[in-house]
């Protein structure tokens, strides 16, 4: 079994008051610390409290101490804990630490120091700098991710589920009177991510024009094809915010890739059942790649905290590393 003791400490420039309201937010809908989207999100099955259970990505939790503004503990199921502590130290300046301690055994074991150490690193440090950004409105020294954290994000990225072609998708839905062919596949779409599908038109290769858009107030939907002699398809991207279509996972929206297709003889139905069988897997490829390309160009949690407050605190967003 392996012990590990894991400190991450920040001064910031701000009253112990003011980052611990920042700490109260965490996991919520509009949580300004936890680094997402470019790792997965904190969320829990009820507000944060003791007794919630959740995670982020692959790692849970359970919530075991809280105290609102200064402290919260996260207890493993396998034993140990991870937790954010606020520590005034003046006026204007508090501490904000993370601790983490863990018991590893077999696997877990050599994951630590190989994969997980790295992750964690880097998570905590982000988490850390929106803390900052929040708090203070500027970043001294933005946590920078290494080659490895880098390769590691890529391989960890969630993978797309199969669905059926959402009620939503009204566009793709009616494209056609007969469809031949139909599939979709989906992701979640947590905070920060572009809710307007024309963002998402770069899913697919090519300039496959665009034949309709219908737009909502969280999203939409934006539908892209061609017609052959052999066949027609057509492209549905949509885009839904929490509370919007069918149920959401957890708080975050969902954005969907449905493909709608019409055979018109013998050539295109030879044409495409060998298509179909590469199809699915270009698919999940190609919506994987766009979710992370957007989810890393987007806005981090404390720069969409500064740009929330902009009209009242005259404060923008910083520029990137």
């Amino acid at each position: 079994m392996r012990t590990v003791h894991d400190v991450h400490a920040r001064t910031v420039r701000a009253s112990a008051a003011a980052v611990g309201a920042l700490l109260d937010r965490l996991a919520g809908d509009d949580d300004p610390l936890f680094p997402v989207p470019g790792w997965p999100a904190m969320r829990f099955d009820r507000p944060l409290g003791v007794g919630a259970t959740g995670g982020h990505g692959f790692v849970r939790y359970r919530v075991t101490a809280y105290e609102p503004g200064r402290r919260v503990r996260f207890d493993f199921p396998e034993g140990g804990y991870h937790a954010f502590e606020v520590t005034p130290l003046d006026a204007d300046h508090c501490r904000v630490t993370h601790v983490l301690e863990g018991r590893f055994r077999g696997a877990r074991r050599a994951a630590w120091p190989i994969a997980v150490r790295w992750l964690h690193d880097t998570v905590v440090e982000e988490a850390l700098d929106n803390v900052e950004l929040a708090a203070t409105g500027t970043l001294r020294a933005p946590a920078r991710r290494s080659r490895w954290v880098r390769l590691l994000n890529r391989l960890l990225w969630e993978r797309p589920t199969a669905v059926a072609v959402p009620s939503g998708a009204r566009l793709a839905r009616n494209a056609f009177a007969r469809t031949d062919f139909q599939d979709a596949w989906q992701l979640p779409l947590p905070p920060g991510m572009p809710r307007d599908p024309a963002a998402w038109k770069g899913v697919l290769r090519g300039a496959f024009p665009e034949l309709g858009r219908a737009e909502t107030a969280d999203g939409g939907e934006i539908l892209l094809g061609q017609d052959a002699r052999h066949l027609d398809f057509r492209a549905s991207i949509l885009v839904e915010s929490p509370g919007t279509g069918e149920r959401t996972t957890g708080h975050e929206g969902r954005v969907t890739l449905s493909t709608v297709v019409r055979t018109h003889n013998t050539g295109g139905r030879l044409y495409f059942a060998v298509v179909r069988r590469v199809h699915p897997v270009l698919a999940r490829a190609m919506l994987r790649r766009t979710h992370r390309r957007l989810a890393l160009a987007a806005p981090s949690a404390g720069e969409r905290e500064l740009a929330a407050r902009a009209p009242q605190s005259g404060y923008g967003h910083r520029v990137r590393p």
